[in-house]
């Protein structure tokens, strides 16, 4: 068997073990195979692999999930990885599902050319960005939840304890009035002091996540202002948006191909939308929504607060654009600045490391 062959390697992966298959140039399958989802796993997954021959390229499904460690493996390793999105319905149904039939779908995925996105190296300072953002975000979500039940509680509590505590206003106001509560314990068969008691433990728990997402913000704004300072400074531009937009992209500067490639990215590349007399374009849908969303909030600032965005949605609205269009167009121009930011902030990345 010849060793200096060119092949193409597909892994389906899950949390515990990981399914490859090896693929020749010419698309004949030459084996599958199952290993452990460990260091030692990774290693024997290469070994296994260069006994069939060269491999060209990796495809791995789930580079951001189950895949993260054995895409860090193989890019330390010197090996082209490509990330190879799930398969699609009609193949499955025609040929079944199985983690050898995912893995050689993945193989082929490379072998075709249609598996082109490079996956996320996760190895930097945009990875921990990630991380505490994770962290934000749930205790952002979890604050929510504690303020939301707190409101239920005083819509029932008890007439003589309702009239108390703030019926509106912000969210603190009413913390606040309920972590002065003192429940008598002696008395929790009263439905007053159950209620105060309630009131007390979830105004604690909201209290405790505020701390914490307080702290998070400290963490998270030092470290995108360090990472991306070209980019924090840009008109519109705050800690969430702008790691936002470099979790999107991820540790690897070679991800921002071009211009282009990042507006698709981030789902405000234009694509023509025009039918009979209409002629128009509108943004696809796709792209990775959390950067869209950001790049929505400033451009939503920046028709607010910016003299010159003014002046461009007014000529614009004379000339018959819907506000929806208008918004669109400025996306898309925001995203233009921003990847020239984003471009030096990460060559300054590639110079400090």
């Amino acid at each position: 068997m010849p060793l200096n062959r060119e092949v193409v390697v597909g892994v389906d992966t899950h949390s515990a073990m990981h399914c490859a298959a090896v693929l020749g140039s010419n698309g004949r399958l030459l084996g599958t195979a199952e290993f452990a989802a460990t260091a030692a796993g990774y290693r024997g997954l290469v070994a296994w692999a260069r006994r069939h021959g060269r491999p060209v390229a990796f495809g791995v499904e789930g580079t951001g999930a189950y895949g993260a460690g054995l895409a860090r493996h193989l890019a330390s390793e010197g090996v082209e990885v490509r990330e190879v999105p799930r398969p699609d319905r009609r193949l499955r149904r025609s040929r079944g599902k199985s983690d050898p039939i995912d893995a050689e779908a993945a193989a082929r995925a490379v072998l075709a050319g249609t598996a082109t996105v490079m996956p996320k190296l996760a190895d930097g300072p945009i990875e921990a960005i990630r991380a505490i953002r994770v962290a934000r975000i749930g205790a952002i979500k979890a604050r929510t939840a504690a303020t939301n039940t707190l409101r239920a509680l005083v819509i029932t509590a008890p007439e003589a304890l309702r009239s108390q505590l703030p019926s509106g206003g912000l969210p603190r106001a009413l913390v606040k009035a309920c972590l002065r509560l003192r429940p008598d314990s002696s008395r929790l068969e009263d439905p007053v002091q159950a209620t105060k008691l309630a009131l007390r433990s979830v105004a604690a728990r909201a209290q405790a996540l505020h701390d914490e997402v307080v702290h998070l913000d400290r963490q998270l704004s030092e470290l995108v202002t360090a990472s991306a300072p070209a980019t924090s400074s840009v008109f519109a531009m705050g800690t969430d948006t702008t790691s936002a937009l470099l979790v999107a992209i991820g540790d690897n500067p070679d991800r921002l191909r071009s211009e282009a490639a990042f507006s698709r990215l981030c789902g405000v590349a234009p694509i023509p939308a025009s039918s009979g007399k209409t002629n128009r374009h509108r943004l696809h849908r796709g792209g990775n929504r959390s950067a869209n969303r950001a790049l929505h909030i400033a451009v939503v600032v920046r028709m607010r607060y910016c003299e010159r965005t003014w002046a461009y949605v007014r000529r614009r609205t004379a000339e018959g654009l819907s506000k929806p269009e208008i918004i669109r167009c400025l996306k898309r121009f925001l995203a233009r600045e921003i990847f020239r930011s984003l471009r030096s902030d990460y060559l300054a990345l590639s110079v400090s490391t």
